[in-house]
Formats: C-alpha cells, structure tokens, sequence
C-alpha cells in the first residue's frame, strides 16, 4: 500500500532497519490505508487536508505531486483543493499551500512534456 501511494521510486528502508518505518508501514499502510471503505483518492483529500492545516506543505506538496503522477487528480483539480484550502488554513499561510501546488503541477507539466505520462 505504502508503495501505492507514494510510489514505485518512493525511499523504503529494509525491514528491520528502522523500527519507526517499520511500525509506519505495518500499522498506516498495513491496516489503516488498506481498509477497504474509502479508496486511495479520497484518503488521500483527508490527508491533504489535514497536512494543510498542520501547516506541513512540503508533504502537502510530495502529495499534490503522487496525486498527479498518478492521474488521481488533474491540475485543475490540484489548483481547486489549493483554493479550497486556502480559507481554512488562513491567507498568512496561503503563500506556502500556493508554492507547493504551483510546484507540483510545474513539475508535473515538465514530465508530461518531456513524454513522462498523460494528464486527465
């Protein structure tokens, strides 16, 4: 799972090496992003969501950016949860949630023209 939504290239410590990835990956993508009521997609608007208002956008930005790679949203979709979230996390931040979309999707466009992929 964990490489479902980070990722084929995502980093992944050898089990064993890091007793924290290991408890993360058995217990976040082992049980919780595995149960089968909500797919990959919309748990990943919940952790946007809650990342924005953590303040915690360069992992809002990693993924804005697997949303893309992965065709689960459009740019358009990506620039309309930015704008979405700007009022809840508050405009003094909203530099910082803009940066990290607008990065994203540039670095999203870049591989699209350079024939990494297709855009919905």
């Amino acid at each position: 799972m964990y490489r479902e939504v980070y990722g084929e290239d995502a980093f992944v410590f050898e089990e064993g090496q890091s007793e924290f990835f290991d408890l993360m990956l058995s217990q976040l993508f082992g049980e919780v992003w595995a149960r089968p009521a909500l797919a990959v997609p919309q748990r990943r608007l919940l952790v946007m969501g809650v990342l924005a208002a953590q303040r915690a956008f360069d992992t809002l930005g990693i993924q804005f950016s697997r949303c893309l790679e992965s065709g689960e949203l459009s740019v358009a979709q990506v620039r309309e949860v930015a704008i979405h979230l700007i009022p809840y996390v508050g405009y003094p931040s909203s530099s910082e949630l803009y940066r990290v979309s607008e990065t994203a999707i540039s670095a999203h466009e870049k591989r699209l023209a350079a024939g990494g992929g297709t855009d919905e």
